[in-house]
């Protein structure tokens, strides 16, 4: 016996709401954008809008290529593909709320860099909500999307 207990195998040391601090950033791998990607989400969504399956009605309209769907975009800004869920572990009730705003258009090719910054912690009785401000930019350091996230953490 080796007294491995998978239950308390971790990918980082575990943080609590109280360990959290307003300015940290958190990031995700940056992943480029691909046609693939636009045919998965198509699939999802349902969404058969030429505006982004369409290179020549795109191409009439002034885009270079295919534009992503917002929410296509928004979906890059999953803090779940970067340490944070880790760190929070089972503290984690839900991801509750998140807007965005849309600045550039995402085109496949591109390369998005999402980075998240604790903004606001509002505690509570027994849970806490946390606030990110999230940001994507491209590989020209463009700025294509601004936005918000909260999620409900127990205390």
């Amino acid at each position: 016996m080796t007294g491995f207990d998978p239950r308390t195998f971790r990918v980082t040391e575990p943080r609590a709401f109280d360990d959290l601090k307003i300015g940290e950033t958190f990031r995700t791998p940056s992943r480029t954008v691909t046609e693939a990607h636009f045919a998965a989400f198509q699939v999802l969504s349902g969404d058969n809008h030429p505006i982004h399956y369409d290179v020549e009605y795109c191409r009439q309209r002034g885009h270079r290529a295919l534009l992503a769907h917002g929410l296509q975009v928004v979906a890059f800004a999953a803090i779940g593909a970067g340490a944070f869920p880790h760190q929070i572990g089972d503290s984690l009730i839900g991801f509750i709320e998140q807007s965005s705003k849309f600045l550039k258009g995402v085109y496949p090719g591109d390369t998005l860099y999402t980075e998240f910054t604790l903004k606001e912690l509002i505690p509570q009785r027994t849970t806490g909500v946390v606030v990110f401000a999230v940001t994507i930019h491209n590989q020209n350091s463009e700025l294509v999307l601004t936005g918000e996230q909260k999620y409900l953490l127990r205390k």
